[in-house]
Order: structure tokens, then sequence, then C-alpha cells
């Protein structure tokens, strides 16, 4: 159990934290939730899953900077540093540990694994019902092309990444990128025209511990309608469905907090179309009436306090 946590589940000292954030200190979303941790009354321990380490040695088998070989109360995952295969299964491992000893993990490695992985997260979108572009993740460029012949445009997604980056349509007649550009791994999803030709905008539905935290739309002047790639937000009120197939995308991957995009089709058919269990907020942020830094970290330690009084 983790080391403050005592029989009567009472709090006799404020919960520490550990806050992991981006190698080199993190970012504006890190610096706002480790000072609204602070301000709820947690000890946060800033530091990034690169410096981690497990060791025999230590009482708990596990070194977080800060806990001299202790473990926290719970632990708040901003962000995984991008790394090489070795090094991600080792920052995701330290994950799984904190999990198996009983320290609360907001979100824990399966929920990563699951949403990091857009071809996971697909079929786990599909297993639980929940309505999606048509998507075919192949190994190869051939069989990639095989699939593309008399489907139209398709979009080309990188398996790992966000942001809007690496995104590409292509046709029939369009070169597909070379093995190597994308690691030999080739995520072909429907393209979705909107209601209009005009229209290109989809949702971000923000939740957290099974509620709707805010939601924004999106506009773009490209088909790309990413705030990241200069889309511009505004403040939207979700109406029941929007809400309901984002918690239930959430709960597909297991995530305790999560950014949930949505789409119409031409249609006007509303579709799930990606989840981010590490969500930026910033954009949301501005047009958002709520703190959702401060919304999130309250979400997070009273569920860290159900943890520890079990």
């Amino acid at each position: 159990m983790p080391a403050s946590a005592d029989g009567g589940g009472a709090r006799s000292a404020p919960r520490r934290i550990a806050l992991f954030v981006e190698e080199g200190g993190g970012d504006w979303h890190a610096r706002r939730l480790g000072r609204a941790l602070e301000t709820r009354g947690a000890v946060v321990f800033v530091t990034s899953l690169n410096r981690c380490a497990f060791d025999t040695k230590m009482p708990s088998g596990l070194d977080i900077p800060g806990l001299a070989g202790t473990l926290p109360d719970g632990a708040f995952v901003r962000s995984v540093s991008a790394g090489s295969l070795e090094q991600i299964t080792l920052r995701l491992g330290i994950l799984h540990a904190l999990e198996a000893s009983g320290v609360r993990v907001w979100n824990n490695a399966r929920a990563i694994e699951r949403c990091v992985d857009k071809s996971t997260a697909t079929w786990r979108f599909q297993r639980a019902g929940l309505p999606t572009p048509a998507t075919r993740t192949v190994e190869g460029r051939d069989a990639a092309k095989a699939h593309r012949q008399g489907r139209g445009t398709l979009v080309l997604k990188p398996l790992f990444g966000s942001q809007g980056n690496g995104v590409r349509r292509v046709g029939e007649s369009d070169d597909l990128p070379p093995p190597e550009d994308v690691g030999n791994v080739y995520y072909l999803q429907e393209y979705l025209r909107g209601p209009t030709d005009a229209t290109f905008e989809d949702w971000r539905v923000f939740v957290s511990r099974g509620r709707i935290l805010s939601a924004m739309v999106r506009r773009g002047k490209s088909w790309i309608t990413n705030v990241h790639q200069g889309a511009e937000p505004r403040c939207h009120d979700p109406d029941a469905e929007m809400c309901s197939l984002a918690m239930r995308a959430a709960q597909a991957v297991g995530a305790d907090y999560a950014g949930v995009d949505l789409i119409r089709d031409a249609g006007g058919r509303l579709l799930v179309l990606e989840i981010n269990s590490n969500p930026a907020w910033k954009g949301l942020q501005s047009v958002s009436t709520i703190d959702i830094a401060d919304t999130l970290s309250a979400d997070f330690l009273a569920d860290v306090e159900g943890s520890l009084v079990r």
C-alpha cells in the first residue's frame, strides 16, 4: 500500500502525489495541474517517467525521485515522453507496477496503451457498439494499396500521434508513404465529409471520472480541425447523445479522464473519431467557464481518497 495510507483510512497527512510530466519540466498543462493539486493540499512530486527506475533494494521495488523508495498515494500521468520501444516498455512497466502496488494511477498503463494505439482504440469502440468510421489497419504498403482500391478518399493516420500531426488524405491515385515513414503500419480510415462541403468541424468532449467537464466545437479552414493545426475553438454545450458517446468511449478504453473527438458524417450521424488519454486542454480552457485543471485535480484526489479507504 502507499506509504501514507493508514489502516483506518483517516487523513493523517497531506496526500503525496507523483505528477509525471514530459522530460524537461512539463508544459502549460503540467504547471497548472501541479498548482491545482497543491492548492487542494497535496504534496506534489513532479518528475518524468524517464527518471524513474525499478530497484530491488528499494522498499517498494520502485525508485521515484523524491520518494526515497516509498510509494506515493496517487500518480497522475500528464505525459509519457517519446522514446524507443525499450524505453516506452520500461515507463509503462513503472505505471503497471505502481497500480499493482495499490497506487491509484490516472490514467493507468492499460488505458494509455489502448488509447495511444489508434487501431486498438478503434477496435474497442466497435466492440462497445459505438459508431465509428470504417477503418482498416494493416502491415505493408501492398496490403494498404489493395485495401484502398475502390474506396475513394481515405485518411491515413500514424498509429501513434496526436494534434493532427502526420495525418493525410489519400486517393486511389495518390502515392502511399514509404514503409519507413509509417513504421510499415497503415491505419486507413474512411474520409467523412460533413453535412455540407464547406463544413470542417468536429467536437472535443472532455471526460473525467464518468462525467463531462467541458466541450468545444473546433472549426477549421481545412479538413484537419485540430486547434494545434489552426482550427478555432468555440464553447459547446453537448447534447445527451454527445455526452453518452463520449462517456462510453472513455469507458471502452478504461480511461479515468480523456479527450474524446466526435464527428458527423454527411448524413448528420454522430461518430466517435478518436480518444486521447493525455489530452491537451489549453484550447478548451480558452472557451470554457470552468477551471479544467482544478476540476480535474479535484476528481483525481477524490478518487485517490476512495482508493485509500477501501
